[in-house]
C-alpha cells in the first residue's frame, strides 16, 4: 500500500469500507483516506501493525480482538490500566490492586451518568473509601441534604469500625477530596467521620440490646487513665 493505485493502475481502497455503508463507497476518498488507518493496525510493508505488535502470537482475525481487549477493563493487561483510567478521567488509588481497578474501570463510565446526583457521591465515596483498612461500606456512607436552611447545604457522615488516627486522617483527607470533586458548584457542606467510643452502660442495658455489645468491666477488660 505505497499509494493509492496498483502498478497496473487499479485504484487501492481499503478493506474497511466493507464495514461502512454503501453511500462512503460512492466516492474513492474514502477508501483512500482509509488506507492510513488500515496501515496502522495491519501494519504497512516491514512496519509491524498494532495488531501484529499486541498480539503476535495469535492469528490474524483473533488479533484484532486483542486490540478490542485493550480497551475492556475486565480483559486489559494489567500495565494498561493505569492508560485506559486516563481515557476515562479516573485518578487511580495506589493502594488498589488490579482487581478493585478493574472493578472500578467498569462502573466508572455509568456512574459519570450520576455526578451531581446523591447516589452518585454516596457511590464514589463508597468506591474510594472502601481500600482504607475495608471499614467503610455502603451502610456507613450517610448523606443529609433536606436542611431548610441554610440553602444548598448538606452533611455527610462517614462511620469507620476502628478509631485508628492514622485512618480516620487518610479518610478524612480522601473523603473531602472527592466530595470536593463530585458536588455541583454552588452547594456546601460539612464533612462528620464518627468513630468508636467507650461506653459505661448496666448489665440491664447491654442485654437489653439485640446483639448484645461487647461488655467493658472496670478493672477487668477496660481502664481509665494509666494502669
Amino acid at each position: 500500500m505505497d499509494g493509492t493505485t496498483d502498478p497496473d493502475g487499479t485504484v487501492v481502497s481499503s478493506s474497511y469500507l466493507d464495514h461502512l455503508p454503501a453511500a462512503f463507497r460512492e466516492t474513492p476518498f474514502v477508501g483512500e483516506f482509509l488506507l492510513a488507518f488500515e496501515a496502522i493496525l495491519h501494519g504497512h510493508d516491514d512496519v509491524a501493525g498494532l495488531q501484529e505488535i499486541i498480539g503476535p502470537e495469535r492469528s490474524s482475525a483473533r488479533s484484532v480482538l486483542r486490540v478490542a481487549d485493550h480497551l475492556d477493563p475486565a480483559t486489559a493487561p494489567t500495565e494498561f490500566l493505569p492508560w485506559l483510567a486516563g481515557w476515562v478521567g479516573l485518578t487511580l488509588r495506589a493502594d488498589w490492586d488490579a482487581d478493585t481497578t478493574r472493578g472500578f474501570l467498569a462502573e466508572i463510565v455509568p456512574l459519570y451518568r450520576r455526578r451531581g446526583t446523591l447516589g452518585g457521591l454516596k457511590r464514589m465515596l463508597e468506591i474510594y473509601l472502601r481500600p482504607l483498612g475495608d471499614t467503610v461500606t455502603r451502610d456507613d456512607v450517610v448523606i443529609i441534604d433536606d436542611f431548610a436552611e441554610p440553602a444548598h447545604y448538606f452533611q455527610v457522615r462517614l462511620t469507620l469500625a476502628d478509631a485508628d488516627p492514622a485512618r480516620l486522617r487518610a479518610t478524612q483527607e480522601v473523603a473531602r477530596a472527592i466530595i470536593d470533586q463530585e458536588k455541583p458548584a454552588h452547594t456546601f457542606y460539612a464533612l462528620r467521620v464518627v468513630i468508636p467510643t467507650m461506653r459505661l452502660v448496666s448489665t440491664e442495658l447491654r442485654d437489653a440490646e439485640d446483639p448484645p455489645p461487647e461488655l467493658l468491666i472496670l478493672g477487668r477488660n477496660t481502664w481509665l487513665g494509666s494502669r
